[in-house]
């Protein structure tokens, strides 16, 4: 399956800042992982003053708690630490972000629908568009209720995502 590039992140490209929020339902999984994920991507390439990172979630049952012991854990054995204490969306990220990141496809409708405006509904892409090495996947899937091997392909996914993300956005226009 071929994907397509956001146009609003191929806009981003080579901007002095650029402001990311990753959600998911609960932003104690994936969302918490993308952003720790793409944080590591952007300590790498020393890139720390372009890059505002975030997530949260859309239920705010989660609110406060760090990620879920499970992908803290099979993130700390890739090198990553997941500090992140969850929060929900908040109408105001609208205006702080450039780019609001879904990892599936109902957070995605839900984030559309919320936008206040059609400029904002703009700025809400999907993870999986920067996925490029697993074609089979249609959206970065909710690992909560799986084994290991659902946190594992999330940790894939996230990695392969963010970096071709990286990459897009520090493409010089």
């Amino acid at each position: 399956m071929k994907r397509e590039i956001p146009e609003v992140a191929r806009e981003l490209a080579g901007k002095d800042k650029v402001r990311i929020l990753f959600v998911c339902l609960g932003n104690i999984c994936r969302s918490p992982a993308a952003e720790g994920v793409m944080q590591a991507v952007v300590d790498n390439n020393r890139a720390n003053k372009r890059f505002k990172l975030d997530s949260a979630g859309l239920y705010g049952g989660h609110a406060g708690e760090l990620p879920d012991r499970r992908m803290r854990v099979h993130a700390f054995q890739r090198g990553y630490n997941l500090t992140h204490h969850s929060r929900p969306v908040r109408m105001s990220d609208y205006d702080n972000f450039d780019l609001i990141v879904a990892m599936d496809h109902s957070n995605y409708d839900r984030l559309r629908t919320m936008a206040p405006t059609l400029e904002d509904e703009r700025k809400v892409v999907r993870m999986i568009d920067f996925v490029k090495g697993f074609p089979q996947c249609d959206c970065v899937p909710d690992p909560y209720y799986d084994g290991a091997e659902g946190f594992e392909l999330v940790l894939d996914l996230l990695e392969d995502g963010c970096v071709n993300l990286f990459d897009i956005l520090s493409v010089k226009q």
